[in-house]
């Protein structure tokens, strides 16, 4: 199948791509970066989504991923939200579309982390709910991973402060953040192996949106 993944240098994008390229699938990745894939079936377009898309990436994809994000508040609304649903509706004519999948996150659902980027990755889940309604009639699936945290060069800060990363990992269940290969494994079964769930956002946090402390 041909995947078009955005954000794929790093982070979850990248194990994303590596996940659908080194399991036989044609993958074109976009990122304002420069590429860290080096694959065969891997072809790197170095390109902001909020601008005009390269006139070569494949018109016609089974699966579309969108991936790329940014936590600055002043590109929040534009990048994560505006830019996305055109990225996203760049393909939907695609007859051989089979799956669109959205990496937003748990601050979806908790409000945690900042307004711009929490109202962003909001609007998200709610565009995929409608896409999911739009797409239905097509037999294709439209869902949505809501990750908390994850070892990403992104959480860097914390990662590397054995202070701010001993808390945070206090705060789940499980005392732990994902690998991003786990989001990957995720984000492979929603796009190729389902065939029956749509219009859903899946959280993968640890337990950290469930653990509470009772107090009797």
């Amino acid at each position: 199948m041909n995947v078009v993944v955005s954000g794929t240098s790093s982070g979850i994008g990248r194990a994303i791509a590596w996940r659908f390229a080194r399991s036989g699938h044609r993958v074109y990745g976009v990122d304002v970066r420069g590429a860290t894939i080096g694959h065969p079936r891997y072809t790197h377009y170095v390109c902001d989504i909020r601008d005009e898309l390269p006139n070569d990436l494949p018109a016609s994809p089974e699966v579309v991923i969108n991936n790329a994000g940014t936590l600055e508040e002043d590109d929040a609304i534009a990048v994560n939200l505006e830019a996305t649903m055109r990225f996203s509706e760049h393909f939907c004519a695609s007859p051989t579309l089979r799956s669109v999948l959205f990496i937003a996150s748990a601050s979806a659902r908790n409000g945690a982390e900042f307004s711009r980027y929490v109202a962003s990755k909001a609007g998200i889940v709610g565009y995929m709910k409608y896409l999911a309604l739009q797409l239905a009639k097509r037999g294709v699936t439209c869902n949505s991973i809501s990750p908390g945290g994850v070892i990403t060069p992104s959480n860097r800060h914390i990662l590397e402060s054995e202070e701010l990363y001993a808390a945070v990992k206090a705060e789940t269940l499980l005392g732990k953040w994902a690998q991003p290969d786990e989001i990957a494994d995720l984000a492979y079964f929603l796009t190729v192996h389902n065939r029956s769930i749509t219009g859903e956002d899946i959280l993968v946090d640890n337990g950290e949106m469930l653990k509470s402390n009772f107090i009797w």
